[in-house]
């Protein structure tokens, strides 16, 4: 059928309506903030650990960054996740249909995590996990709209086992939390250690919420291990480290908390902590970058606190985000800013030069710490001392054993 001048016309009308409609729906994105939640446990036993202190390290990354990406301002909102997956992917919805949030950060507890990558993958937005652990993220579960930032299971397991056996120590006993996060964490330092020559002398799994843990420092003391490993977190590391000290392991054997940072040591005291090794990527005190940031943080910070390696993480990814959304143009396309963000090199004042992975895995540098004894700190918050570091391309799993979908054929 031959169309006429009035079909050829209304058909030019209907394509000038439907240009003028993506002109406007592009023009009303522009207008729009982009906006940034940092969802976290903000009231319970980890609100310390990333809470609000990861809220104004993104707050800082944003302000420093100068306020504005692909020529739009910048804000950054928060919400407590309640450690409950339900709880973390609704939040994510509702920010992503509702109140236009593009990226999601920090994300401690890994089944929270799981759950909003979910989502944030249908809904092509970005997540950067920085509190949460699982190696998963980079592995089977992995995501083009997600990057795992600060630390995982493997790369705390794997690293602390490496550097310890370096300084001798040979023979392990593990206690260890007895769920998923514990026993993966248990794996991982004690594949390492096997395949270095060493030995698993026990291990002994401690129920969450330990109060007493008598009857598994006599079995770790008993066993004649050089390294007592805690495959513990949170409140539990710090009860764990406690009663160690009273028995008196420290005296002679090596007390290894894989899951240990700055924000430990108060409730511990210096007294208690002193001489445990650790790995972090991220130390308030390393260089005049990291002394520089965490002073301004300390200042501004509810709790008055040094900034740890997952708040940390937090400012440093949403740098390199800000960065990739000025490349691509736009925050709407969570794949292309998740791609831009993996072809640029990572460069920022507080884990240096680094970069990207396919697998959404960053790499960085992990570090070998020692709690200083209260005669060594010389201020407050003094609390560790360098003892060795372990190269970025050693730090976390190969990416060929990570089984990622993204990269399963490369």
């Amino acid at each position: 059928m031959i169309p006429t001048r009035r079909t050829v016309l209304a058909a030019a009308a209907t394509v000038a309506a439907a240009a003028a409609s993506l002109v406007t729906a592009g023009a009303f994105a522009q207008g729009k903030p982009i906006r940034i939640g940092v969802m976290n446990d903000q009231s319970s036993v980890y609100a310390d650990f990333q809470g609000l202190g990861s809220v104004l390290a993104a707050k800082m990354a944003v302000e420093d960054y100068g306020g504005k990406a692909a020529g739009r301002t910048v804000e950054v909102v928060s919400a407590d996740h309640q450690n409950k997956p339900d709880v973390g992917s609704a939040i994510a919805r509702r920010w992503i249909d509702e109140d236009g949030v593009n990226m999601i950060a920090d994300l401690p507890n890994s089944a929270v995590a799981f759950a909003v990558s979910d989502v944030v993958r249908d809904k092509n937005r970005v997540m950067i996990g920085s509190g949460a652990g699982s190696a998963e993220l980079t592995g089977s579960k992995c995501s083009p709209n997600t990057v795992h930032w600060t630390y995982d299971t493997w790369s705390y397991g794997h690293s602390l086992a490496k550097a310890v056996m370096q300084r001798g120590g040979k023979s392990w006993f593990f206690i260890t939390a007895d769920y998923a996060f514990g026993h993966d964490l248990e794996k991982q330092a004690s594949d390492e250690v096997k395949s270095g020559g060493g030995k698993v002398l026990g291990a002994v799994r401690a129920p969450i919420g330990t109060m007493d843990y008598s009857s598994f420092l006599i079995g770790a003391q008993s066993s004649g291990a050089d390294v007592v490993a805690l495959a513990v977190a949170g409140g539990d590391t710090t009860t764990s480290m406690k009663q160690a000290a009273e028995f008196g392991l420290p005296a002679k054997q090596t007390i290894a908390p894989l899951i240990f940072g700055i924000n430990n040591v108060p409730a511990l005291g210096l007294a208690a902590a002193k001489g445990a090794l650790l790995i972090n990527p991220f130390y308030w005190d390393m260089n005049d970058g990291t002394r520089k940031w965490s002073r301004e943080f300390r200042k501004r910070a509810h709790n008055h606190a040094m900034p740890n390696d997952m708040q940390a993480g937090v400012y440093a990814g949403v740098l390199h985000y800000l960065k990739a959304v000025d490349k691509v143009g736009n925050a709407e396309d969570g794949r292309a800013i998740v791609a831009a963000m993996k072809a640029m090199p990572t460069d920022d004042p507080l884990f240096g030069k680094g970069r990207i992975r396919e697998d959404g895995r960053k790499l960085h540098p992990m570090y070998l710490f020692q709690v200083k004894s209260p005669e060594e700190s010389k201020e407050e918050w003094d609390y560790f001392k360098l003892l060795s570091s372990v190269p970025a391309d050693q730090a976390f799993r190969p990416m060929s054993e990570g089984k990622c979908p993204l990269v399963a054929n490369k």
